[in-house]
């Protein structure tokens, strides 16, 4: 999803996705950023993020995802499939359309992002452990690149740790290749952390599945395992 399938504006991060998102917690009205500086054609997965995070913090959206229609914003509205929250107007964006972010997204999203959290939970438990004994944790590949931690740790896709210690490592299988290309040392280096490799099928763990209907709120049931999202939303309710 945070790739943009199943999305019905979602896209890949490249020109003309919206990329940043922040909104005004007491107009609701939207500040956006795009890639390339140029009207926007859809959004990608750092501004799902935000949007998702900006949305909850601001009371757009509940605990469970769904538009707050009672607050009264010109930006929510009935569309095909239900209730839709307006990023960019028709005239702000490049396609005469506006782009919008339907309850069918959201959904999708927190699922995404459920099942992320899950897997961490899951591995840890596996293992003995608690996302209190993580000294480091590596974030690979392209998507990571454009993550803010501290959006991604609000809506419950990233422990709330402290944001030093995540850590971007960009596109590790394309430079895990070249290296082990390149370098007989590092080719057998990785030949021995495969043969200690060990697989867990998630989709047939009872834990996991557990772990997986608990994330599926905003973000967790457990409010206590975020607190640093929960001392944000105590400010901002106070601020109002």
């Amino acid at each position: 999803a945070f790739e943009g399938s199943g999305i019905k504006f979602g896209m890949r991060a490249m020109e003309g996705a919206i990329e940043e998102v922040e909104i005004d917690p007491k107009t609701y009205d939207v500040n956006f950023r795009v890639i390339g500086d140029v009207k926007p054609i859809g959004i990608c997965g750092s501004g799902m993020i935000d949007t998702l995070a900006e949305m909850y913090l601001t009371g757009v959206i509940d605990q469970k995802g769904k538009i707050r229609e009672e607050i009264g914003s010109k930006r929510i509205r009935r569309g095909e499939s239900g209730l839709e929250y307006v990023l960019a107007w028709r005239v702000e964006s490049a396609i005469n359309k506006e782009i919008v972010l339907t309850e069918v997204d959201l959904d999708n999203l927190i699922r995404a992002k459920a099942a992320i959290y899950a897997g961490f939970a899951t591995l840890l438990s596996q293992m003995g452990m608690t996302f209190a004994g993580i000294d480091k944790l590596y974030i690979a590949g392209g998507f990571g690149r454009y993550i803010d931690v501290e959006r991604a740790i609000t809506i419950g896709m990233l422990p709330d740790l402290p944001v030093e210690k995540f850590q971007f490592l960009g596109n590790t299988s394309i430079m895990g290749a070249y290296y082990t290309l390149l370098c007989d040392r590092l080719r057998h280096e990785a030949e021995e952390i495969a043969r200690k490799m060990t697989y867990i099928e998630l989709s047939v763990s009872r834990s996991f599945m557990d772990e997986y209907l608990s994330a599926l709120f905003l973000p967790h049931t457990n409010l206590e395992a975020f607190p640093t999202v929960k001392k944000e939303l105590e400010e901002r309710k106070r601020n109002k």
